[in-house]
């Protein structure tokens, strides 16, 4: 075997991967249906499709997660069995999870080390190990402490631990699941600078993501999935945004709402110096000031775990704040509990939807009327209109396209995107005056997005205060009036939609404060 073969890792590289014909069948779904997919030695190639589609059963038959039904996978021009994710490490295929696999209070080098065997028998060998980390992190621009714990670092950080631990393995080709979600911009900078040095040495990536953008910069092919079936395979250097949304849906899809120009009135939830705890006991706001008017959208952005979801329960009443007001229409609603504000037409669509927004046992019609069960006209005297709440519930069915076999169906049974319609249908049907949407898109596929943002962008028209928190900057940028930025439980800074440019934001995400950035601007 020539040098030129093998990785700074000392495997061979991967030179095609070869998945032909692969069928995967759960109890009432084919998940795979006959799939096609092939990944060539230093390339990136993106695999998308919406939710449901079939992606992640794909990729977990390849990475021996599950067992294909039907089909085969060839690996440099042999067919090799793949049973478990300790055969596919073995032939040179990692995965980096959304959800990072690390244990937090370990060290980088502990975490990498983790389930391998020590040059030393029983004992670890954790200098090898490091000088092995540093390597590697060398070659591949990663700055990273082996002896940093996990907890020490910020989530950029821990991805490229994720990434040396896969380079550590062996790893020739790559399966990358969503790993931007919780990145700032300048991180997915960084991010794509390691993905093409890896491709430059190699490497493989399979890239999957639901934002479009990103796999235009990143990869060379891309393959689209539709309802478990391949619907077609092509150099990423013909395709736009538009023309792959289409594949995706089989429809075309609105990529940028039109919104019209803000018709601001009075400031209808104001927080005010606000303190709170997070669950660890450490403090999770930090003095927070926000605004947010009638008839706009102001955007909540940030890294995850800066406090935006403290934030979101103690506005509607979910959480106690240890300082500070919440004035809901100029009266301070500190401390009332969440039907209170229900009553006071707060409307919470919750980050957590399958925990927080529903009870997953009960049926469509039920999670419909979780707000008002109590109240006439679906109880009186404590009795349940049945028949009312069929109707209720038909009629949201149907205004918010919600796709399920009946509204008897339970709530658990139905995609990701549909479950945050029903959620939606109930929120917003109430004509709230104000609407806290927490994550209101997380997970879901271009065509549920489009139809969220739809919703959102109504109400606005109709007056509603709304308060968005998301890490997606794309969705960020598109709704909102007004961003704000919180790192560490405080607010970086309050900009204009118009004058916010990713870069600026992702510098407010990392840290920096406003009047910093904005000096230096005016200072080049």
């Amino acid at each position: 075997m020539s040098e030129s073969e093998l990785l700074p890792s000392g495997r061979r590289r991967i030179d095609l991967l070869e998945l032909k014909g692969i069928v995967k069948r759960f109890p009432g779904v084919l998940a795979n249906d006959h799939i096609d997919f092939e990944v060539c030695s230093g390339e990136v190639h993106a695999l998308l499709g919406e939710n449901g589609a079939g992606k992640s059963t794909l990729m977990k038959i390849l990475y021996g997660l599950y067992s294909p039904d039907e089909g085969e996978i060839w690996l440099n021009g042999k067919r090799v069995e793949i049973h478990n994710p300790t055969d596919a490490i073995n032939l040179g295929i990692g995965m980096i999870h959304q959800h990072f696999m690390l244990v937090e209070t370990l060290t980088v080098a502990e975490n990498v080390a983790l389930g391998l065997p020590s040059s030393r028998g029983p004992l670890t060998d954790l200098e090898r190990v490091s000088k092995r980390i540093l390597e590697l992190a060398d070659i591949y621009g990663l700055d990273v402490d082996p002896e940093a714990y996990i907890w020490q670092l910020a989530v950029g950080q821990r991805q490229r631990v994720e990434i040396i631990k896969a380079l550590y393995r062996g790893a020739a080709l790559l399966i990358l699941d969503e790993p931007t979600a919780v990145l700032t911009p300048q991180e997915v900078d960084e991010f794509f600078v390691t993905i093409r040095q890896m491709v430059e040495d190699g490497h493989s990536v399979i890239f999957i993501s639901h934002k479009l953008h990103e796999v235009l910069a990143i990869s060379q092919r891309v393959t689209v999935l539709r309802d478990g079936r391949r619907i077609d395979s092509c150099p990423t250097a013909g395709c736009t945004k538009a023309s792959l949304a289409r594949m995706m849906v089989g429809r075309e899809v609105i990529m940028k709402h039109d919104k019209p120009p803000v018709d601001r009135g009075e400031p209808r939830l104001v927080v005010q110096n606000l303190h709170a705890m997070s669950d660890r006991g450490t403090p999770a706001l930090q003095g927070v000031d926000l605004e947010v008017y009638s008839g706009e959208i102001l955007g909540l952005a940030g890294v995850s775990g800066n406090g935006q979801r403290e934030l979101a329960e103690v506005v509607t009443g979910l959480r106690p704040l240890t300082e500070g007001k919440v004035l809901l229409e100029g009266q301070d609603v500190a401390g009332n509990d969440p039907g209170t504000l229900t009553d006071r037409m707060l409307a919470y669509i919750p980050e957590e939807r399958m925990k927080d927004g529903m009870v997953q046992e009960f049926s469509v019609a039920e999670n419909t009327i979780l707000r008002d069960h109590h109240k006439q006209p679906f109880s009186r005297s404590g009795l349940l209109m049945l028949r009312t709440i069929a109707g209720y519930a038909d009629d949201l069915i149907r205004k918010f396209q919600v796709k399920t076999p009946s509204r008897e169906t339970p709530a658990k049974s139905l995609s990701g995107g549909n479950i945050q319609k029903v959620v939606l249908a109930r929120e917003i049907s109430r004509g709230p005056r104000v609407l806290i949407a927490a994550q209101p898109t997380r997970g879901l596929d271009i065509g549920a997005m489009e139809y969220v943002h739809a919703r959102l962008l109504e109400q606005r028209e109709q007056g509603t205060a709304i308060l968005l928190i998301s890490e997606d900057l794309d969705e960020i940028l598109g709704l909102a009036d007004r961003i704000a930025v919180i790192y560490e439980g405080k607010i970086m800074g309050v900009v204009d939609a118009d004058d916010a440019t990713p870069e600026y934001l992702g510098l407010l995400m990392a840290g920096v404060e406003a009047e910093t950035e904005l000096l230096a601007q005016n200072t080049c």
